[in-house]
């Protein structure tokens, strides 16, 4: 046979760090990255979209968990300039609105003028609710408050003098009772009529004295309208009084406050709309309702009227490009919700109980987060594109949003919102939304699309070994040397599956870094070594493999059944792959054909039970299209084969085992025997080519423990797809075995090769009379079926 097995050097590839200097010898001499290695792509997506100023260019980042995708965009964000891309950063505040209260006012004042504004404004409440007591209790106030008062109790005095002598002359007493009421009453000389006394009178007389009673009660009530209206003219100028005191006082507190603020409109309209309202609300100041003075001072914080508090919502003190990453999208921690307080059993809201969400905090910066935790809480993703769309951020109930109770609340005015959306999610997550979302494509206009791996080559090794540095250096861990450097970045082509790639998952590698550091430790190591790594790579296997145990001791007892010897016709080991949630390994399976006199159907069994996946399915008609190519093309094959996977009870789908079915077949037909210490795996097209699968180095490794289980001989070995060489980066002990000659790993590139290996005899080729050569596996199997078509 021509086939040559594949030689040590084809099944691994070592990283020879090439590009590293000669006295690099470990991390330690590494310049760790700034950025995520091989991911230039998204790199430039991110770089566009924060770029442009235009409503839509947000960011969607696609990939797997693990690449990175959130640390290389927070280190890129975090080297940025804040003002490089234009944006000026706001303070923002809320503030009471005096003529609206269920509508509070939103003041814009730039960055790190909040705080400032805020704290000015409590130093003058702490001043007024001093100031206004000390204003109104002194000698001044008091003497003209009193001269106030004198003159209205005059002028009340003289009002009921007239009548009182007007009274008394006309035999009536005008008296004032202790409730304050005014009571008129006839005289009997010098003392009040009683019942009796008014009742002996002639009838005339009482008449007469009735008469004169009701006369003067009329005078009395035009005199009372007249005490009211003096009592009120009294309470105005009082009114008048108060309020001169008390704008002395205000003015000459707020002057100096407006000179500070007036180069800003917003708050000098502000400031000069809370010295009225002052004005108009001095009570609160002055304590003369005990209850309402209560409330009002029922500050959570700070001793000063709750109205004239200053709620500052977002401050930026030091001019940071605002990056946050909400961890919980929840609607009231990205738009913000409103509080109530409770006092003396009065629950009550207002502008000072508003509280900021990320969107508030991101404003003028960015707002990173999980697509999938976005869309799996109730109308985040609504009020998100909401918010996008108007590009205002409103602070609203999430109950105002879901029911409709007329319950009271506030509706605060909007703030501008001026915002970068990056939303992190897989592939699945983005074509749901692209399908059922038309807003979708409008909002996140970038897309940025992470690698799973890159192109391995001296400068990327290099590249790498300045990432491990990175994460060494990060976590304060042991520096690797250069041995552990190698061994750490040839896992990484197992974990790409592909000698010529490196795995682009940056937490395995992490996480790796992490028990390798581990390991270190525990044996008293300076220095993590490639023996280190190792270990905690076995350690790892032997926590996630106790599935892939189970599997192999079925072999041992002999309840899966095997051959690694001798040969069989119509039976022949295939190669597949169990996966878990966290691990995956591989194991033969036994395939057997039988043939029986038919119409040349190939009868799979797995399908016809409903265990066969639609991709094995299809591999078995591809096979049987092949087979009808070199049997079928003049007369009807005259068998019927019945195929299929010993002892499989849990659906099989791939059609990684084609190639093995046909050699089976084939066997089948011509009688040839088939080696049982041989395995293969690989895809074939209708033509016969071999095509590449996927863990081929989990089904190589597989085969070779269960030989080793059933008795190793040098014979044994695996059949391959020629274009899975590339993808092998097998375990040391296979190497070994390979390179010693007592295991081999045959490539091939046609199915025909397969025969060959399988039955050491030719496999055969088509001659112009159509017949194959009578020494070959093909021509027996014509001879059989001309035989039987007689």
């Amino acid at each position: 046979m021509t086939i040559q097995s594949l030689s040590g050097d084809k099944l691994y590839r070592t990283a020879s760090l090439h590009g590293l200097p000669e006295d690099c010898k470990s991390t330690k001499n590494l310049t760790p990255l700034d950025e995520i290695v091989g991911q230039e792509r998204a790199q430039q997506a991110v770089e566009f979209a924060m770029s442009i100023k235009e409503k839509g260019y947000n960011i969607y980042a696609i990939g797997r968990n693990g690449l990175g995708k959130r640390t290389m965009v927070l280190r890129y964000l975090n080297r940025h300039d804040p003002n490089g891309n234009g944006n000026t950063l706001y303070d923002w505040c809320y503030v009471a609105n005096f003529e609206e209260p269920r509508k509070p006012k939103i003041l814009k004042l730039p960055a790190g003028r909040g705080h400032a504004f805020r704290k000015d404004i409590e130093k003058l409440m702490t001043r007024l609710v001093k100031a206004f007591p000390l204003a109104f209790d002194n000698e001044m106030y008091y003497s003209r408050s009193e001269k106030l008062k004198n003159q209205l109790t005059q002028k009340q005095e003289n009002a009921l003098v007239t009548l009182t002598k007007e009274a008394l002359e006309r035999s009536v007493s005008l008296s004032v009772t202790p409730t304050g009421e005014y009571q008129l009453v006839a005289l009997n000389g010098e003392e009040a009529h009683t019942e009796d006394t008014f009742a002996a009178l002639p009838e005339k007389e009482q008449k007469a004295l009735e008469d004169t009673i009701n006369d003067l009660e009329r005078q009395l009530r035009g005199i009372v309208r007249q005490l009211t209206e003096l009592e009120e003219e009294f309470s105005d100028k009082i009114q008048k009084l108060n309020e001169e005191i008390a704008n002395d006082v205000v003015s000459h507190f707020f002057k100096v406050l407006v000179l500070a603020y007036k180069d800003l409109p917003e708050v000098k309209a502000y400031l000069k709309a809370m010295q009225t309202d002052i004005l108009d609300n001095l009570d609160i100041f002055l304590e003369e309702s005990e209850e309402q003075v209560a409330l009002a001072y029922a500050a959570l914080d700070k001793k000063m009227p709750r109205r004239y508090q200053i709620n500052l919502l977002v401050s930026q003190p030091d001019h940071k490009f605002p990056i946050v990453v909400e961890e919980s999208p929840n609607y009231h921690s990205i738009f913000g919700y409103v509080e109530n307080a409770t006092f003396k059993g009065t629950v009550f809201t207002d502008f000072s109980l508003i509280r900021a969400g990320s969107l508030h905090r991101a404003n003028g910066g960015v707002l990173l987060m999980d697509a999938v935790k976005v869309l799996e809480r109730p109308y985040v993703w609504d009020g998100l594109k909401r918010a996008l769309r108007a590009r205002k951020l409103s602070v609203s109930s999430l109950e105002k949003e879901v029911t409709l109770s007329g319950t009271i609340s506030l509706d605060p005015e909007p703030i501008p919102l001026n915002v970068k959306i990056i939303l992190f999610g897989d592939y699945q997550t983005y074509q749901l939304l692209q399908h059922y979302d038309p807003e979708f494509s409008e909002l996140f206009r970038v897309t940025a699309d992470f690698e799973d791996e890159m192109v391995r080559t001296d400068e990327a090794e290099v590249q790498y070994a300045q990432f491990i540095s990175s994460i060494v250096n990060d976590n304060g861990m042991l520096h690797c040397d250069r041995k552990a450097i190698a061994r750490i970045i040839e896992y990484s082509s197992r974990q790409a599956d592909d000698q010529n790639k490196l795995s682009l998952h940056s937490a395995d590698i992490a996480n790796l870094l992490r028990e390798t550091n581990y390991m270190a430790k525990s044996s008293n190591a300076t220095m993590i070594r490639a023996n280190h790594v190792d270990q905690a790579l076995q350690s790892q296997e032997k926590r996630v493999s106790r599935l892939r145990d189970h599997v192999m001791q079925t072999f041992v007892n002999g309840t899966t059944l095997i051959d690694t010897h001798g040969e069989v016709v119509g039976q022949i080991n295939a190669l597949s792959v169990i996966s878990t949630s966290s691990h995956q390994f591989g194991a033969p399976n036994r395939i057997t054909a039988t043939t029986a006199y038919g119409n040349g159907e190939v009868f799979d069994i797995e399908r016809s039970v409903d265990l066969g996946g639609r991709i094995h399915s299809k591999g078995v008609m591809i096979l049987s299209a092949y087979l009808a190519s070199l049997f079928g093309k003049t007369r009807r094959i005259p068998l019927t084969t019945h195929l299929t996977f010993e002892q499989s009870y849990g659906g099989v789908d791939g059609d990684s085992a084609s190639m093995a079915e046909l050699c089976a077949i084939v066997s089948a037909f011509s009688l040839v025997p088939l080696r049982q210490d041989v395995a293969i795996t690989g895809s074939m097209n209708q033509f016969g080519e071999a095509q590449p699968i996927g863990g081929v180095n989990e089904k190589i490794e597989g085969f070779f423990d269960v030989c080793a289980i059933k008795g190793r001989t040098a014979q044994q070995g695996v059949i391959i797809p020629h274009s899975n060489v590339h993808n092998l980066m097998l375990r040391k002990d296979i190497v070994d075995s390979v390179e010693k000659g007592e295991f081999h790993i045959w490539a091939i590139s046609h199915v025909s090769e397969a025969i060959e290996i399988l039955t050491r005899q030719p496999a055969g080729i088509l001659t112009a009379e159509g017949t194959y050569p009578f020494d070959s596996v093909l021509g027996q199997a014509q001879l059989k079926l001309n035989a039987l078509r007689v």
